[in-house]
């Protein structure tokens, strides 16, 4: 025999800009719910506090659970096709407008078109953050593999210092926007990098890598000329085939 109550699911959460800082409450559609399953979303409203925060891309968000995210590191999804390890990553990009998602150690941002707004996403990405919490599933479901702009033995003296300012002095900042920077590369004295998050999109990452990244990395190792931004090939790759196949589906749409 089970026993049925109704309730409204509640998503308790933060949410921050520079101008001011509100408690919401949100309220989704009416549902039906076990006691079990009951019993299990009251101790997880209980434990989890949702915190959005701007960042300085007007189309990403940072999103804290009020619990661990990775734990340490990051991880960077550009797009749905790139979301098959993160079973959390997967629900996001169900969410009609949602274009890049990415994993701090305890946030989540989200990127979302321009031609979406945050009213109307934002219910969504709180729900989708709260059942995959209540879940119990893993956030990333394979083993982390070694990053690129961790030293290594092969490093040699001016790359070890460009990957340990990087590490201490200018990645910790990036990352409080949401975003994330990584080393992909030293040649003829121009440092390349990889902008990730919402840094990866934001109208202001040109003047951050080069006034900011840059001049510090210039000012500590003379060796470096420059930086640059690049983009993996899978990256460019899978925007590329994913645009395409979005393409074919609104053009058979209008066909219709």
């Amino acid at each position: 025999m089970y026993i049925y109550i109704y309730i409204y699911e509640a998503v308790l959460y933060w949410s921050t800009c520079t101008t001011t800082g509100k408690i919401m409450l949100m309220f989704s559609n009416l549902r039906r719910l076990s006691t079990t399953q009951s019993l299990l979303f009251h101790s997880t409203v209980r434990k989890l506090f949702i915190q959005a925060q701007e960042t300085p891309n007007p189309n990403s968000l940072k999103y804290f659970p009020g619990q661990a995210v990775l734990g340490s590191g990051t991880r960077d999804f550009p797009s749905r096709k790139q979301a098959g390890s993160s079973p959390l990553a997967r629900q996001l990009f169900r969410i009609e407008g949602v274009e890049r998602v990415f994993f701090g150690p305890d946030f989540i941002t989200i990127t979302k078109n321009n031609d979406f707004e945050w009213a109307v996403i934002k219910p969504d990405v709180y729900a989708t953050i709260m059942d995959f919490y209540s879940s119990g599933q893993p956030v990333i479901n394979e083993e982390k593999t070694q990053d690129s702009d961790k030293p290594c033995e092969v490093d040699d003296e001016t790359v070890l210092m460009i990957k340990e300012l990087l590490d201490t002095r200018i990645r910790p900042t990036v990352q409080e926007d949401g975003g994330d920077i990584i080393y992909k590369g030293f040649k003829d004295g121009i440092v390349l990098l990889k902008l990730q998050g919402s840094c990866s999109s934001c109208p202001s990452s040109v003047v951050t890598l080069k006034n900011g990244v840059q001049n510090m990395l210039q000012f500590y190792i003379p060796d470096v000329l420059g930086v640059e931004q690049v983009d993996d090939e899978l990256d460019i790759v899978s925007k590329e085939q994913f645009d395409k196949l979005e393409k074919n589906i609104n053009d058979s749409g209008k066909k219709e």
